[in-house]
């Protein structure tokens, strides 16, 4: 993992580096005359725009009005942010739009809800903030990315190098550095393009993951030189696997009794999910979805064994268990409290872009390391050299046994599907919703907790990017602010998310920025008046304290903010609020439907079918 690339800052004795408007003081420190909190010595003035650049033909910019251009060049058109941070002006006049939320882990989510979305189109998000407290704030947000491998780039303010090593001034490249693929501090403003291209580059390839580039105030208020206002935009490098790995993956699968796919986010970064598809259904293997790579494959589709993250419908627990051979690709195999484990006993082929992620948390027997989308090409064609172009498609043998575990699962939990009466049953919510949206043209999410174990194994994603898997830190909150990135990335899908009341107080707020900022989603509260699996872990606490218990109105809360509350309290009265806020986001309003729920404690778990 690279880290902070640090190069001792210039002279203050260099009067060629000093920002417009900065005076000498004691020591040769920089002594701006209008310090823009958290950026400490920026300023935009005419003066630094008066001539221009012969040989770039670029109007004269100082570093901030530099690194909106390049963002520009790099297909940013839009930034969340919180202020103050001086390059939320400069890209404003360079026609990026800014995106204000109500504190910085929000902003956070939506970029890294737009990256899941388009990055396999080469979008990825930016996000902005103070530095100081915006860049403590904003921790949480920059650690679930990294956690979940999301590709975005963090440009937080920064201390300025007068004040460097200066406590208390909060170093972002050095604090950040276990949570980032890479993080820069801007010493001098003739490495701008430099930098901004390494961190552009560095979250798009290899592993995704967020990159930071601090903006020192007293280096970006400088004038960019001429010579240094050049500026590439980077691509993301595709490799290509060994050959001979892949005719050795193929023999071992096509020679399997029983296989399995196992596909991670990868595939959906790399746009392998027709790929993908034609590999299942060529050797008739079945396929498990990451929770992160839920609606990689449809959930609809004969093969489809469903996705995992702690619970999993029965057919992921059985195919974890019987199976004799799993290839794993676009996965970084990572063991998580919330995820399942693959038992001990496989022949593994493990295929991931990182090398570093084969052999990490499971011995492997065969890894190949390549892009996920080239991956699966090269293994189609060698499939159809061994067994011919139509491959195993006629035998449906294994769609057949796989149909048959998911009826019987079904019938298991059909009662609690169709569960009458009030305070309602929260996985009667999630079936009535799963029945009523159209899921070719709705991206959906869960949210932290007990709202995750209820909505993955029971809501269809059928379509690639159809819902938003997320989880390896679990923040509650984050759907609401994911949900509007998603609608950034897609303005005509209804984006909804469905949350608990718990993590409703982390985010609320945020729905007032999908209604101030035009990007309408639906959010469904699971209302059980309670944090929901926290009791068993406090029993003295709830009975004496009720800590633990909390209450309020949010869809009237939801009012407040200017978005159409709806009370819920009957099974039947879902699915008509669920059309009523399709309509609304249609006219361009958001809408929360508050569901009265009771706690529910049973889940989508079969442990026993891994022995």
């Amino acid at each position: 993992m690279q880290r902070r690339y640090n190069v001792p800052a210039q002279s203050a004795r260099e009067s060629h580096y000093l920002p417009a408007g900065a005076q000498r003081g004691p020591m040769n420190s920089f002594r701006p005359e209008t310090p823009v909190p958290g950026t400490y010595g920026a300023r935009n003035t005419s003066e630094q725009r008066q001539h221009t650049s012969e040989e770039e033909g670029l109007p004269a910019m100082n570093g901030f009005d530099f690194v909106a251009h390049c963002m520009k060049k790099e297909g940013v058109d839009w930034m969340a942010c919180f202020p103050a941070n001086p390059l939320i002006e400069a890209v404003a006049k360079a026609g990026i739009r800014p995106i204000v939320f109500r504190q910085e882990r929000g902003g956070i989510q939506a970029a890294d809800a737009y990256s899941r979305q388009l990055a396999s189109k080469g979008k990825i998000g930016v996000f902005a903030s103070q530095g100081g407290p915006g860049v403590e704030n904003s921790f949480g947000g920059i650690a679930q990315a990294f956690g979940d491998a999301v590709p975005m780039v963090y440009m937080p303010g920064g201390h300025g190098t007068f004040h460097e090593d200066v406590l208390p001034g909060f170093s972002a490249p050095e604090n950040y550095e276990h949570i980032t693929k890479l993080a820069l501090d801007v010493n001098r403003i003739e490495r701008v393009s430099q930098q901004v291209r390494r961190v552009f580059h560095v979250a798009r390839n290899g592993r995704p993951g967020p990159t930071l580039l601090q903006l020192n105030g007293d280096v970006l208020g400088q004038e960019v030189p001429e010579g240094f206002t050049d500026y590439k935009p980077t691509t993301a490098i595709k490799t290509a696997p060994n050959h001979s790995d892949i005719k050795d993956g193929v023999k071992r699968l096509l020679g399997s009794s029983n296989p399995a796919i196992w596909a991670g986010q990868g595939v959906l970064y790399a746009g392998a999910t027709d790929e993908l598809m034609e590999l299942a259904e060529l050797t008739q293997i079945p396929v498990m979805t990451t929770m992160q790579a839920k609606s990689a494959f449809p959930d609809s589709h004969p093969l489809a064994l469903g996705s995992a993250n702690r619970t999993a419908p029965k057919p992921v627990w059985k195919w974890l268990g019987d199976s004799d051979t799993m290839f794993c690709v676009g996965t970084g195999l990572t063991r998580t409290n919330f995820g399942l484990e693959i038992p001990d006993g496989k022949f593994m082929i493990h295929s991931t872009i990182s090398d570093e992620d084969i052999n990490k948390d499971y011995a492997i027997d065969l890894g190949i390391v390549g892009d996920a989308k080239l991956v699966l090409q090269a293994m189609i064609e060698e499939v159809k050299a061994a067994i011919g172009d139509n491959g195993r498609r006629g035998d449906t043998a294994t769609a057949d046994r796989v149909a048959a575990v998911w009826a019987e699962w079904k019938a298991e939990w059909a009662p609690k599907l169709a569960t009458e009466g009030s305070p309602m049953n929260p996985y009667r919510v999630v079936a009535e919703i799963n029945a009523v949206v159209d899921h070719k043209n709705t991206v959906a999410t869960h949210d932290a907790g007990h709202p995750r174990d209820e909505v993955m194994p029971f809501f269809s994603a059928t379509v690639p990017f159809g819902y938003i898997g997320w989880g390896k830190t679990t923040h509650l909150g984050y759907g609401i602010p994911l949900m509007i990135g998603a609608k950034i990335a897609d303005p005509s899908k209804f984006c909804m998310n469905i949350m608990g009341d718990a993590a409703f107080g982390m985010s609320g707020l945020d729905i007032e920025t999908a209604v101030r900022s035009g990007h309408p989603i639906t959010t469904v509260v699971l209302n059980n008046s309670t944090m929901g699996g926290y009791n068993h872990h406090q029993p003295t606490a709830m009975e004496e304290f009720g800590a633990g218990n909390q209450g309020g109105d949010y869809a009237k809360i939801a009012e407040g903010l200017g978005a159409t509350g709806i009370r819920v309290e009957k099974p039947e009265e879902v699915a008509p609020a669920i059309k009523k806020a399709q309509q609304l986001n249609s006219e361009g309003k958001s809408a929360l439907i508050e569901t009265i729920t009771v706690q529910q404690m049973d889940f989508s778990m079969y442990p026993e079918l891994l022995k």
